[in-house]
């Protein structure tokens, strides 16, 4: 059974043939930039105005020009052949690149990997990355050619290399230090609000570590590293924070950290590629400018 013809799909042809027409201004002009006769420039046109059934061209001695209708006509399917041009020139722009997709957390993204990865983009053009943020929890599967992710190292059907170390140190802005400083005992920060990542234990283990006992483990808790990096740099509290993920605000004086004693709860950053997918060229290059990354940090 043959399908019934849509007389309202537009005729393609003729309406490539009426934007060069409307550009040139000469039926010569669009023959020469299509490679086709100026007769079936004419014809094209012809087909075009009886599918609107609206003459969009009148002629004027021996010139044809557009009509009011003709210019508003190409006006609106001008715009249509650049959004079509764009998109198929981005098509096969992308499929000259490799695509490489690469999974953090939010904190580790925002505070050392983006402002690193433009080094590695500059040195491999033909590269193009994506960052997503990677499964929370277990990790138990992802999509992402490699990820970096806050753990022990073991993930099942993963092999996972140490990047960065994940000891905690305890840190506020300046302002906060003035206000309700100086710090010069763990105690001290005991009787100041406190920020809590993830959960309360972490500031309840770091006191211990600094042979302090107490019970007021009160403020804000926050989902993860990037929110509670946020409420600290609001003044809401002393944060127990990654030393390497904040190592920029210190040194710039963001935040400061007035007591040198850490907590190392056997949590580190790892690099992780899945060990039942090939490892391509692009995530070997990647994993090899990330770790490269690192030891130039020290």
């Amino acid at each position: 059974m043959e399908l019934e013809s849509n007389d309202t799909e537009p005729p393609l042809r003729a309406i490539r043939a009426f934007e060069a027409f409307a550009e040139h201004g000469s039926i010569a002009g669009a023959a020469a930039e299509l490679n086709v006769t100026p007769s079936a420039v004419s014809h094209q046109l012809h087909v075009l105005e009886t599918h609107v059934q609206t003459a969009l061209t009148v002629r004027k001695g021996r010139a044809l020009y557009l009509t009011d209708e003709g210019r508003d006509y190409y006006r609106s399917i001008h715009s249509a052949f650049t959004v079509l041009r764009t998109a198929t020139r981005q098509a096969q722009e992308r499929s000259m690149l490799t695509q490489l997709t690469i999974g953090v957390t939010g904190i580790f993204g925002s505070n050392w990997l983006l402002p690193r990865i433009g080094r590695f983009t500059d040195a491999h053009r033909d590269i193009d990355i994506s960052v997503v943020y990677s499964m929370h929890g277990s990790y138990p599967s992802d999509s992402t050619d490699l990820s970096i992710r806050m753990g022990t190292g073991r993930w099942p059907g993963y092999q996972a290399t140490r990047l960065l170390s994940g000891v905690l140190v305890p840190a506020c802005t300046p302002a906060f230090a003035r206000r309700y400083g100086p710090f010069r005992h763990a105690r001290d920060i005991a009787q100041v609000p406190l920020v809590h990542d993830g959960n309360r234990a972490r500031w309840a283990a770091w006191f211990a570590h600094a042979g302090v006992r107490t019970d007021r483990l009160t403020g804000p808790l926050l989902e993860d590293g990037q929110l509670t990096l946020a409420t600290v740099r609001a003044e809401l509290g002393f944060g127990l924070m990654r030393a390497k993920i904040i190592e920029r605000e210190l040194a710039e004086g963001v935040l400061v950290a007035p007591l040198d004693l850490t907590l190392d709860i056997g949590l580190d950053y790892y690099l992780c590629v899945r060990d039942d997918v090939p490892t391509g060229d692009a995530v070997s290059k990647l994993s090899k400018w990330l770790l490269s990354e690192v030891r130039q940090a020290g």
